[in-house]
């Protein structure tokens, strides 16, 4: 039978014994591929099936082998994720080429209003879209740039309205939600009910039996244990281990510089509680470890801190290899929390009270992609997440003076629009950030600062915030002048 050599093939992919979660959840997958050649009662389109995980529970490695299977058996399926860097970690585990969701579903709207873009076409037939850290999938109106505004129904609208398309949703529930919400509205079977889907829903709690020794994650087990009773029980004790290690503030540096010797700056991240925090250490890891005496120099590891729609016009067909089956999926624009890598820094000017400076920039997570672009140097320095409304106003109203013998307002906003200056990448340091900016990552060495806290702080979103920190490292945790009690 087809179903029993399809359940077998993802068993013989996935390479390891299964538990009795994991051969549960390869059972349930195989019907929710096959259903469509069992000839189910129904629209084939209105199936989804959310796979919750928890971290070491084998989510990604079973869904590495039902992506070798779809290959090997001719399937169409698409990969996807919020961010660039988590798209890139599931390129590595699955071996297969995965694409942001809006640089995947939306397009373009026009040429004239190149900061606009409308649901894209999907001409796909019969393939499956999987999406993975679906956790950070919001369904807040928060950025009508994009479609409605409203990633989850913009992403649900996109796949069904291809014939024979459907969705697998993975994430992890223990992690931060997105901002403003509670839960993750992707990961909640009533939510996606609510489109009239007929939803399978299974999750993955098991820590398999390999990882047991490993301190990251017997951490994030207690963690996972302590969110389950919505942050009550009795506290978070560590669990030390070689790795999962305490570093005083007087070893911090040396760590550090150890950490960067033998892993580098781009797999060495600090994760902290608030953008002012990382800020400091962004200026100390350059001044003390790194010797950086250039305010931006060669090397420098950055993230974009604003989506901007300008730099990539003219490497877009050139950045990410698709078919034309994917038409849409190259990297339209540069999103708010991209990674970039300096190569060169030139040509550094003030203009408009602002200073600026043309920089050769390459990004990891998109193929070591490389682009020159000017850059904002004022928000390397601000403590906001980006630079504050009052700056933003002041450098629009200084470059719209340009332009004030122009005399047709859409003439003038037409030239905004094409203005290097006003179009400038908002960048911080990247050495450090905030745990929000981390999710969706994956870093070798992690050093966690959750700075001042008080018993009376550690409530769900503290024990969140945490869990989504330590499950950010592959091979050690650090954690920074951590109280013994």
């Amino acid at each position: 039978m087809i179903f029993d050599y399809f359940r077998e093939l993802i068993l013989n992919n996935f390479g390891h014994n299964p538990t009795t979660q994991q051969q549960e959840v390869v059972e349930a997958l195989t019907d929710f591929i096959l259903s469509v050649d069992k000839g189910t009662s129904g629209q084939i389109n209105d199936q989804v099936f959310i796979l919750r995980g928890y971290a070491g529970t084998g989510k990604t490695s079973l869904v590495s082998a039902l992506v070798r299977t779809m290959e090997q058996l001719e399937r169409r399926c698409v990969l996807m994720a919020p961010t660039g860097r988590a798209a890139k970690v599931l390129s590595l585990y699955s071996n297969h080429e995965a694409f942001t969701i809006h640089k995947r579903i939306y397009r373009q709207k026009s040429i004239e209003d190149d900061t606009v873009f409308s649901m894209g076409y999907n001409t796909m037939k019969n393939t499956l879209f999987i999406v993975d850290e679906a956790s950070m999938i919001s369904n807040d109106a928060t950025n009508t740039v994009y479609g409605t505004g409203r990633l989850l129904d913009d992403l649900i609208q996109f796949v069904y309205s291809g014939e024979g398309c459907r969705l697998i949703l993975l994430g992890d529930t223990a992690q931060l939600p997105p901002v403003g919400n509670t839960k993750s509205p992707a990961l909640q079977p009533e939510v996606l009910k609510g489109y009239g889907l007929d939803v399978t829903c299974m999750t993955l709690s098991q820590v398999v039996r390999q990882h047991n020794l490993s301190g990251i994650l017997k951490n994030a087990t207690q963690l996972r244990g302590i969110i389950s009773q919505s942050g009550q029980g009795a506290g978070f004790k560590v669990q030390w281990g070689k790795d999962v290690q305490n570093v005083p503030g007087n070893e911090l540096i040396e760590t550090l510089s150890n950490c960067y010797h033998n892993y580098g700056t781009d797999d060495t991240i600090v994760v902290c509680r608030s953008n002012k925090r990382a800020h400091i250490y962004n200026m100390g890891i350059r001044n003390q470890i790194l010797d950086r005496e250039e305010e931006l120099a060669s090397g420098d590891i950055i993230m974009i801190v604003k989506n901007n729609y300008f730099w990539t016009k003219n490497t877009m067909s050139d950045i990410l290899p698709h078919s034309g089956e994917l038409e849409g999926a190259s990297l339209s624009f540069i999103a708010n929390g991209d990674i970039a890598q300096v190569l060169r820094v030139r040509n550094e000017r003030e203009l408009y009270g602002f200073r600026f400076a043309d920089c050769e920039l390459r990004f990891p997570d998109y193929d070591n992609m490389e682009l020159t672009a000017t850059v904002l140097l004022d928000t390397l320095h601000t403590e906001a997440p980006a630079l504050p409304h009052e700056m933003n106003e002041e450098l629009w109203n200084r470059v719209l003076e340009d332009y004030a013998d122009i005399p047709c307002k859409k003439d003038r906003m037409k030239k905004m629009k094409e203005d290097p200056y006003y179009n400038a990448l908002q960048i911080k340091y990247a050495y450090a950030i905030t745990c929000h900016k981390a999710q969706g990552g994956q870093w070798s060495q992690v050093f966690i600062d959750q700075g001042y806290i008080t018993e009376e702080m550690m409530g769900l979103d503290y024990y969140r915030w945490l869990y989504t920190a330590f499950t950010r490292a592959t091979d050690n945790v650090y954690l920074v002048n951590w109280p013994k009690e």
